[in-house]
Parts: structure tokens; sequence; C-alpha cells
């Protein structure tokens, strides 16, 4: 799921991370509220097959009222139930079931070098518990390494002190315990992207030139493209469908369970199910049981 205001880069970056051109249907960004749109590729990378589904959220914009999130929310829980309705099923088939549940929300922020808006952080607030999220400043070629390093800061200490819960990569696993825990240090991300392609000495690279000088994609000195495509792409994808399968679906899963009548322990904390208050309770019509 990419998520943020209109000009944020989400496009290109997603292009960028893939190396393809997707197809994205021009569409007006004035909406009453925000629409969510699903396109599900099938990209190949030597022998390797991948299956990717990108979600973009049309009309998100700073200037909408606060409930600007609920369609997104929405988006997600939709995704659960359809979930929990196949694991509901007599004869279940989930190993072919095409799973549409998001694993990874890329934020993205204006590159404004001053405080987090607060639709932000709401909207992040709302979405923490449903989704891993992975806070990203776009276009951040835009303001100086400065003020860049500044805005992290002081991103990170807003995002801590209004509790707001973004994706941290692992740091148990011995083998990437190392990496993760630098990678941590440097989220958010700073990310620049560009299907563009500049000639430096004798190598063509993804860029973006402008008067003063070229800022190269894949250059670790001149963003973090690099470590988010490590990150996200072949280091941490199976924690993150993991991430969203043990804690945040299951989150959903329990609240919905509760709300059709299934409990875990009773009153006495004795082990219950649905079917007791209907064995415990004769009537006329079950004799038969």
């Amino acid at each position: 799921l990419t998520l943020g205001e209109t000009g944020s880069g989400k496009s290109t970056l997603i292009n960028s991370l893939f190396n393809t051109n997707f197809d994205d249907p021009v569409s007006t960004h004035f909406l009453p509220i925000v629409r969510l749109r699903a396109q599900t590729y099938e990209l190949q990378e030597s022998n390797v097959l991948l299956k990717l589904t990108i979600v973009n959220t049309v009309g998100f914009v700073s200037s909408c009222c606060y409930g600007i999130y609920q369609p997104i929310v929405d988006y997600i829980d939709a995704q659960f139930e359809a979930y929990l309705q196949e694991e509901l099923k007599i004869k279940r088939s989930l190993f072919s079931y095409h799973d549409t549940r998001i694993h990874v929300c890329l934020y993205f922020i204006s590159p404004t070098g001053h405080s987090l808006k607060s639709l932000d952080l709401l909207t992040m607030k709302n979405l923490d518990s449903k989704v891993n999220i992975i806070p990203i400043i776009g276009k951040a070629d835009s303001i100086s390494k400065t003020e860049l390093q500044k805005f992290k800061k002081k991103m990170m200490s807003e995002l801590v002190s209004n509790g707001v819960q973004i994706y941290q990569f692992p740091t148990d696993d011995e083998t990437v315990s190392k990496i993760n825990t630098i990678m941590n240090g440097h989220l958010p991300f700073a990310v620049v992207g560009s299907m563009e392609e500049v000639k430096i000495g004798n190598k063509m690279v993804r860029a973006r030139q402008y008067p003063w000088g070229i800022v190269q994609v894949e250059n670790e000195n001149h963003c973090d493209f690099v470590k988010l495509r490590e990150m996200l792409i072949c280091t941490n994808m199976e924690d993150l469908r993991e991430q969203t399968h043990a804690r945040h679906y299951e989150l959903y899963r329990r609240c919905r369970l509760e709300e059709m009548g299934f409990r875990d322990i009773g009153p006495e904390n004795k082990l219950v199910s649905i079917l007791f208050p209907i064995l415990s309770s004769p009537s006329p019509s079950s004799n038969f049981l």
C-alpha cells in the first residue's frame, strides 16, 4: 500500500523499486473521499516469479477532513474479513487462496523539514494496529542533507511521543540482527526515485539531473533508496508477511470471533465454546442430541 499526499513521489518510487513502468491510470485527485485502487502484476527476475499487488490511494490530500483515513481502514479490514471467511469454511483452501491482505504500507511524508502534519500522525495512529508502516520521506533531494537529518530525528521523536507504532526490522535473528539494527537507525528512509538514465563516466545510471548536478538513485551517499529496496524486497519480506498474520490479522480475527460469540475463557476461567450454551440448555427440539 502506498499512502501519502498527491505529488509525494509514490508512483515513481514503486516503478524504481521494481525497475518496471507500472500502468497507473491517470485520475483526478480532487475527490470527496479517498479511493483505493488495487492492481496485481506478475514479475520475473531471472527464474524467480513474484506476484505483486500494489494498492494506490487516490485523493489523499492534507486539506481534507480528518475522516480521510476511514476508507483505508475499511479496505484493510475487508481483506482481513475475506481471509477469515476462508478460514471458517468447512473445506478450506488456504494454500491456493489468493491472499489480498496488505503486508506493508509505505507512508510518504513530504520533505518540508518541519514537524509532521496532524493528519499524518492521526492516519498512522489509526493504521498502525492493522498494517506494517514504513515511513518514507519522498523526493528527499529537495532539502539539504543537514535539514534532512534534523527532519528525520524530529519525525522519529514525534512518532514516539504520539504513540505511533511503525514497523521495526527484526533483530532477534543473528543472521540479520546487525544489519537490521543499523537500518532501524536510518528510519524514516529518505528516498529519490527515477526511471531516467544519465551517463556518468562510462556507466548509465538511474538519476535525476538538475542544473546544479546529478542525484543518483542507487548511490547510498545520495539517498536511502538501496537500503529500502534491500530491506523491503530481499531481507525482510517474509517477516513482513509473518507480522501481518501473527500480529495484525490475529488482532482482527480475535475481535471478530468475540463478536460472533466465541470465547476461550468463561466467567470462572474455564474453557468454553460457542456450543456450550446450546448443549447445556435442553429444549423440546433438542431430544435428538
